[in-house]
């Protein structure tokens, strides 16, 4: 079993670069934090720092280490906080995309979280893919995020209605070849549409423009960088919706979906509901 008193003196070391600094922060001599990181290192088998004087800087096992190590002890710190307050109603882990936060759901989660004080809410957002792999893990109590249409159970599932667009004022020219497209990183379900819709079509395609968030690819199809696919929520008046007559066929067969992990808690199923609530009333596919 590891240590968190280990991990934190082997995080505080890697933040301050060095033993000493470590050891201000921990509240530890040097010397005691450097004997830390020498047990752990023996308890796992492996060097975790490379040691060039005052200065520490980790190994490739270090590295590996370092972000379990951060996740760690930032879960022995929640269930420290909630433990401290046994009358609350607890935390609740929220996964969502960054279309909907930046849509009407946030007023939705500051509502909810008002309504109970002494309930901490702990809202993630990003790529879905993000979101499914945390729900798995166990690191979410309750999930929305988008997928293949139809994969797996849910407790609560929407098709989506996604558009591709260009800008208003700087339309793409549609015989370029190859014909730009603005996408998220590798990963993302937009991205693998857009990709498999040229390949299916035959025609030549390029990256002009990979941004990790919604606003970059949203600015990038404003100015006339390329085309891209987005949900109907997220286009901007900046953008054209672009036809199936201009040689881009409809997007279909995914959703959003909304999981709730077994062993929720009842303030996180009445979240879900609200959610599901939500969703059904500003479903996308009866956007104009």
């Amino acid at each position: 079993m590891l240590d968190l008193e280990l991990l934190r003196s082997f995080v505080s070391v890697v933040d301050t670069g060095g033993f000493t600094r470590a050891g201000e922060r921990v509240h530890r001599t040097q010397s005691t934090v450097s004997q830390q990181i020498r047990r752990l290192e023996e308890t796992l088998g492996y060097p975790l720092l490379h040691r060039n004087g005052k200065q520490a800087t980790p190994t490739e096992h270090g590295e590996r280490l370092l972000s379990y190590s951060r996740r760690l002890l930032a879960l022995e710190q929640e269930a420290r906080h909630v433990l401290a307050q046994p009358t609350g109603d607890g935390v609740i882990r929220l996964g969502i995309p960054e279309d909907f936060a930046a849509y009407r759901l946030a007023e939705l989660l500051s509502d909810f979280a008002r309504s109970r004080p002494g309930l901490r809410l702990d809202v993630r957002c990003g790529l879905s893919v993000t979101m499914r792999r945390a729900l798995e893990r166990g690191e979410l109590d309750l999930g929305l995020y988008k997928r293949e249409a139809g994969h797996g159970d849910a407790f609560a599932a929407w098709p989506e209605r996604l558009q591709w667009v260009t800008s208003r004022k700087h339309p793409i020219d549609f015989d370029r070849d190859p014909l730009p497209l603005v996408m998220s990183e590798p990963g993302c379900l937009y991205r693998n549409r857009m990709i498999h819709t040229m390949e299916s079509a035959g025609r030549a395609w390029h990256i002009a423009y990979t941004s990790p968030n919604l606003p970059g690819i949203q600015a990038a199809v404003s100015v006339g960088l390329g085309v891209s696919i987005l949900p109907t929520v997220a286009i901007l008046p900046e953008h054209r919706v672009l036809k199936r007559s201009e040689g881009f066929p409809t997007v279909t067969n995914t959703e959003v979906a909304l999981l709730l992990a077994p062993d929720a808690s009842p303030s996180t199923r009445r979240l879900a509901e609200m959610l599901a609530d939500f969703c059904s009333k500003n479903d996308p596919r009866k956007a104009a």
